[in-house]
Order: C-alpha cells, then sequence, then structure tokens
C-alpha cells in the first residue's frame, strides 16, 4: 500500500496527473478541451486516450473494462468485458479502441423506462462522460458512462444531470456578461452530499428478513435506552467502527474521493461521512461509489451498512445533505456574499434567483427526494418537514429588509464569541446559526438542500435545482439585457425588490418542527405535499414539464416515463414490505406468542398442581393479554394481505400508489404497534429475530 495520503489519494484514478504523463500533447489538450468546454471530441482523440487509458489500467492489475451507468433503479450499473482480443493461432494481445471507450451497447430491456420502449427493443448505449475521470476497481476500468435506447430516449439519471448543468451554466454567463463580467466563460454547479447511515452486526442482519428483504424493520419493540442520553452524538468512536472508517477512508481516497469527515451521529449505531465539494456530476458518482464501498467494507469488518431512510422506529432515520454552490471557471463563488452583502449585486441576483426558482419550484424540489424511504423521515423532529422552505439567517434577513424597505444596510458587525474563560482563544461568530429545521438553508457560500434521503442519488435533486435556478436567471437576463448601462442599478434594484415582494413567502427562519410553521406554511399557500404519492401526482403539472422541455433537460415523454417508474417503485417497495410482514408474523411471530403462552399455561397447571389454590392471577393475565394480541395481530394481517391483493388490482401506476399508502401502510403501521407490544411481553429465548436493543447495541 502506497505509503503517504497524497500518494494514496488518486492512486487509482485516471486523473489529470496521469493523462498528462501519458497522453501527447495535443491529445491531452484536446481532451481538456472537451473536459473544460464540452467541445466534441474527435474518434482520433478517443483512439488515443484508449490506449493509453488501457496500457495505465493493465499496468494497475486491470484485466476487464466496464461502462458504468446510473439506470432508474437507483443503484449503479455494469458489464464487464476483458482487454483481450484474438490475433489467431491461440494468442491474444490486449487491445482496447476509441470506438469501446466512447460507446457500449448494454441490453436496456430489463431497465426500467416507464413505457419509453417495449421489452423485446433490446438494445441500448452508454456513451462516455469524459468530466468525470475513469478509475479501477477490482481489476476493472470503470468508465462513468450516460445510459440511452436505441431510439435516444434517457434511461439514466447522469445525462439529464448533465444537461441542467450545462442549461445553468450557459444562463449564469449570460447575466454575468451583462453584468461586466465578460472574462468568465462557464459557471459549475458543485456538490458536497453528506452520508448517514447505520451499522449493525452481519450475524444479527440475516436473521431479520425485514432488513434483509426490506432496509428497515417492520416492528420491533424499543430498547430501554435509545437516543435520549443524547451520548453517542460526536462520542468516541468504538475500535471496530473506527478500524472500519479506516479503511473505508482509504479505499474511498484511492478512486479520488474527497472524504473529510467521519463521526457519530445521534442515534445508536448511526454515522455520518462528509466529502469535500466538488463538481456536480463528479460527485453524483462518488457518491454512488461511496455508498457502495460502505456496503463492502462494513461485510469484510463483519458489519452490514443499512443506508435506508429508518431503519428503526423511535431513533433517527438517515439522510443526506446536498451542499449546493455555484463557481465560476474563474474561481469566484458566486453565493459568496463578501464583506458586505448588501452592496454585492452579484451576490444578490443570484441569491434572489435561488429564492425564486425555490419558491416557483418547490414542488419539484419536493418530488426530487420523494421516495417510500423518506416518507417515514420527513416531518420528524430529525428531519426538515415536507414543506420546502429557505432560511436565510440574521444578517441576510436585514439585507432583504432593506431591499423591501428601500433602507441603507450599513452590515452587520461580527460578535466575538464570549466563552467566560480567558484562557481560551478569541473568535468572531458566524452571522448566522444552523437551522437544522430548514429543508434549504443557507450555509455560509452555499445553500444546503436538507431533504435527501439516505438511499437517494443525489442526481435528482440537483437537475431539479440546476434547471429552476437557470429558468430564473434567464428571466432575469431578458428584463435586464436591453437596459442602457446608466440605468442598470435602478434596473437592478426595482428587479431584486419586486422578486423580493413576490416571493419572501419561502424565507422562514423559525422552529419548522412546529404545528404552528405547518399552519402558517397553509396560510402563505406553500405546498405540504406529505407523501411521495402526493408528490408525485404534481411531477406532470404544465408548468414542470414546460421548464424541463424548455432547457432541453427532460422531454415530455422522459417526464410521464420517470413519473411512471418512481410511482411503481413506490408501490413495489410496499408491496415487499407488506409481503415480508406477512411471512414473518405467520414463520416468526405469531409461532413465538404461542409457544410462550403453551408454555406459560403449562407452568401454571404445573404451579397448581403443586400447591393447590395457589393464585395466578399473573400467568392468568398474562396468558389472556397474549391471547388478545394473537387474535389482534391474526384479524389485522387478514386484512392487510386483502389490502395488497386489492392494491395490485389498481388501474393506474397513481391509483396503485395511493392505494399502498392509504390501506397497506396503514395496516402495516397498526400492525406494529401491536407486535412491538407482543415483543415487549416475550422473553428473548423465544423470539427468532434479534430485537432492537441487540441490534443497536451490540458492537
Amino acid at each position: 500500500m502506497t505509503s503517504t495520503i497524497p500518494e494514496l489519494f488518486g492512486s487509482s484514478v485516471f486523473n489529470d496527473k496521469v493523462m498528462r504523463a501519458k497522453l501527447p500533447k495535443d491529445i491531452y489538450k484536446a481532451l481538456k478541451k472537451t473536459i473544460e468546454n464540452g467541445t466534441h471530441l474527435e474518434l482520433d482523440v478517443a483512439n488515443a486516450v484508449a490506449v493509453a487509458m488501457k496500457e495505465w489500467a493493465v499496468e494497475h492489475g486491470a484485466t476487464h473494462y466496464t461502462h458504468w451507468f446510473q439506470p432508474m433503479t437507483g443503484y449503479t450499473a455494469e458489464k464487464h468485458d476483458s482487454f483481450i482480443s484474438p490475433i489467431g493461432d491461440g494468442q491474444i494481445i490486449m487491445d482496447f479502441s476509441g470506438k469501446e471507450l466512447i460507446k457500449g451497447e448494454p441490453d436496456a430491456s430489463s431497465f426500467p423506462s416507464g413505457g419509453l420502449r417495449a421489452t423485446f427493443e433490446a438494445r441500448g448505449y452508454t456513451a462516455w462522460d469524459p468530466t468525470s475521470p475513469a478509475f479501477i476497481k477490482d481489476h476493472t476500468l470503470y468508465i462513468p458512462t450516460a445510459f440511452c435506447s436505441y431510439s435516444g430516449e434517457v434511461l439514466d439519471k447522469k445525462t439529464p444531470l448533465l444537461r441542467s448543468m450545462e442549461t445553468l451554466s450557459r444562463e449564469a454567463t449570460h447575466i454575468l456578461h451583462l453584468l461586466g463580467h465578460t472574462d468568465v466563460t462557464s459557471v459549475n454547479t458543485t456538490v458536497g452530499p453528506e452520508q448517514e447511515y447505520f451499522i449493525v452486526e452481519r450475524d444479527l442482519y440475516k436473521k431479520r428478513k425485514d432488513l434483509v428483504f426490506c432496509g428497515r424493520t417492520l416492528f420491533g419493540a424499543p430498547a430501554p435506552k435509545g437516543q435520549e442520553m443524547e451520548d453517542h452524538y460526536f462520542g468516541a468512536l468504538k475500535p471496530r467502527i473506527a478500524d472500519f472508517m479506516h479503511e473505508l477512508d482509504e479505499e474511498l481516497w484511492k478512486l479520488g474521493i474527497p472524504a473529510k469527515t467521519k463521526h457519530n451521529e445521534v442515534a445508536p449505531a448511526q454515522h455520518e461521512l462528509a466529502p469535500i465539494f466538488e463538481t456536480s456530476n463528479v460527485a453524483v458518482d462518488h457518491n454512488q461509489l461511496t455508498m457502495e464501498l460502505m456496503r463492502k467494507v462494513a461485510r469484510k469488518h463483519g458489519f452490514v451498512c443499512l443506508l435506508h431512510e429508518k431503519p428503526f422506529e423511535g431513533i433517527n432515520g438517515s439522510g443526506k445533505h446536498n451542499n449546493w454552490s455555484l463557481i465560476t471557471n474563474t474561481g469566484v463563488n458566486l453565493l459568496d456574499p463578501g464583506k458586505t452583502p448588501g452592496e454585492n449585486t452579484q451576490f444578490l441576483i443570484f441569491l434572489m434567483a435561488v429564492i425564486k426558482a425555490v419558491d416557483d419550484y418547490a414542488d419539484l424540489l419536493r418530488i426530487s427526494v420523494a421516495g417510500a424511504g423518506n416518507d417515514h423521515r420527513l416531518g420528524g423532529n430529525e428531519a426538515p418537514p415536507a414543506i420546502v422552505s429557505i432560511f436565510l439567517g440574521n444578517e441576510l434577513q436585514a439585507v432583504m429588509d432593506s431591499i423591501e424597505n428601500d433602507t441603507f444596510f450599513n452590515g452587520s458587525q461580527r460578535e466575538q464569541l464570549e466563552t467566560g474563560a480567558h484562557v481560551l482563544p478569541h473568535f468572531t461568530k458566524d452571522t448566522t446559526d444552523r437551522n437544522r429545521t430548514s429543508p434549504f438553508a443557507f450555509t455560509g457560500n452555499k445553500f444546503e438542500f436538507r431533504m435527501l434521503g439516505s438511499s437517494a442519488s443525489v442526481s435528482t435533486p440537483n437537475i431539479v435545482l440546476n434547471t429552476a435556478v437557470a429558468e430564473v436567471l434567464r428571466q432575469f437576463s431578458s428584463q435586464l439585457e436591453h437596459v442602457p448601462k446608466e440605468e442598470l442599478s435602478t434596473a437592478i434594484h426595482d428587479l431584486l425588490k419586486t422578486t423580493l415582494l413576490e416571493h419572501k413567502r419561502i424565507i422562514f427562519n423559525g422552529n419548522g418542527y412546529t404545528d404552528e410553521w405547518v399552519a402558517e406554511a397553509e396560510r402563505r399557500g406553500l405546498p405540504n405535499l406529505v407523501s411521495t404519492p402526493d408528490a408525485l401526482e404534481h411531477f406532470t403539472d404544465p408548468k414542470n414539464i414546460e421548464l424541463f422541455s424548455k432547457h432541453g433537460v427532460f422531454t415530455k415523454e422522459e417526464i410521464l416515463s420517470r413519473n411512471e417508474i418512481l410511482l411503481e417503485n413506490y408501490s413495489k417497495t410496499i408491496h415487499i414490505e407488506g409481503k415480508t410482514l406477512e411471512e414473518m408474523l405467520k414463520k416468526q411471530v405469531l409461532p413465538a406468542i404461542s409457544s410462550y403462552s403453551e408454555q406459560l399455561a403449562d407452568g401454571a397447571m404445573k404451579k397448581k398442581s403443586l400447591v393447590p389454590g395457589l393464585l395466578l392471577d399473573y400467568d392468568i393475565q398474562l396468558i389472556s393479554k397474549l391471547n388478545e394480541l394473537q387474535t389482534t395481530i391474526t384479524n389485522k394481517l387478514s386484512l392487510l394481505v386483502q389490502h395488497i391483493d386489492e392494491a395490485e388490482k389498481q388501474d393506474t401506476p397513481l391509483l396503485q400508489a395511493k392505494y399502498y399508502q392509504r390501506y397497506v401502510l396503514s395496516d402495516m403501521e397498526s400492525i406494529r404497534s401491536v407486535v412491538n407490544e407482543a415483543e415487549s411481553l416475550i422473553p428473548d429465548t423465544y423470539l427468532p429475530y434479534p430485537t432492537y436493543d441487540q441490534l443497536l447495541f451490540s458492537i
């Protein structure tokens, strides 16, 4: 293993350093031009890159290559081909052409398409994304690619992300030119997705069918201790967890993933990893790899990594924080307020564009994080509510007030932090506290979108955010581009004030967990799309179709197909959970209740025979209670089975999803409470599965 972290970092990546060393100068320049400016890549350049990439990969032990892509399954996909090429007489050479680099042909028939293609239409194409570097993993050269059908329909999450990045770059560059920044030729969006997860013992995990099939427990009596002592958050790492995290860091660093921060999270057995910011499409690729490596490294240490949003009831679930910002090719962060945000016109235009975009397309942002798992945590006192709002903090709120009231903003003086202990160093407080209840919070020089679920791809939220902000910037440009230079300052002020007055309803700096906020949000007219079916019902609204089609991010057909895929995925998820619960009740829970009840009855009879007239009130009451719970579970199970059958008969994906949400999910929650009560009365020795206290506190 490489001895130092700088040497280790990116050692398995075909990065800029490797390209500069391996490629002829003219080929390197041509490839860099494609990467930085999005210019077309000629075949002769691709051929030269392919040869160098293959030689480097073989030197590092690779025998195969794969076009690595992100279909609509929520996971990544790969088909491996070896580098070998026969040359006759039973001999082979290691070969890899430019054509093989830039295009692959996986079977597209079995991936979700939402009706875009018939199953018998099998051909699909993968196309190399040169802006995301290739890497080596498990003796294979991985080539990040986009994925489309034979007739050109987009079947992946990478292509629309790249489209959204291009449209945002174009619109942001245009408005910067209007402001006089003509040296800017492109604008990149950057993302830093924080990743939460649970770690449990693998041997215990294998005994829970709900964890194996669903990723979450479908029932479980709470352990005597949960997270109420708040001692796990940022607590000392247990040795086995520290070893796991250390190896995970090394594996991530090899692939050039800038893993920065690791710590214990709030819930027992819960942890978090945070990377440094990267260009959006690279960050999306790296987050997919991070989740994959978390699972892989966990298995090596005898663990299982749980990425479900709510694996355990009664304690915090897991999410992602999507830290998003805008950076020009000249290195300027467009969301950096500077020392005087009230006078930073450039910053205020982009800030106001984000405010308007979030208000105009709050439904799309909610849709972008929709999923059966995430529904369990949004709105709980652990995650933002399903109502989208923006937190700005005190200083920016004061700036907004000055714009609205045409008053002078004289800046805010940074306070010194007073600790009362003279030995501690002095430092200035930030101008805003972090509002953990806000779904969309400004945090210094970026926005933190906190509604994402832990298992989800970060692609879709960034597609929505990029496209919505691009649309608002386009609107701003159309209002400013014909204004005479001497009147531009006044026109910008008027634009900012009008926009603020129309969209300030989306700004909320208070506690998003309260019932008062829910009522206030309704008064303001903000959407509260509590469940995934509620949210997805609005994906195909005319304004949303117009947004994506206008900017070439999705066609109307691609939106309809994605909506169908998401609805079907929701229904399938609840269906699997319902069938798993049915099996666990029939094969584990009900037999455990019967077995313990019989043992109690036998014991009671023996006691009575040994001591005639002995009072057996406790035994009788416990047996009676268990019988009552068993009957209730049996009746509720019968209703669950009936509702699952009825759900499968619904006519459309939306009706089916709504039926699963209204009836099947409700049945499951009702059963959970009864099973939890029964479990709390039964000794662990009678339960054929590990309990919460074992799962959460065994490491």
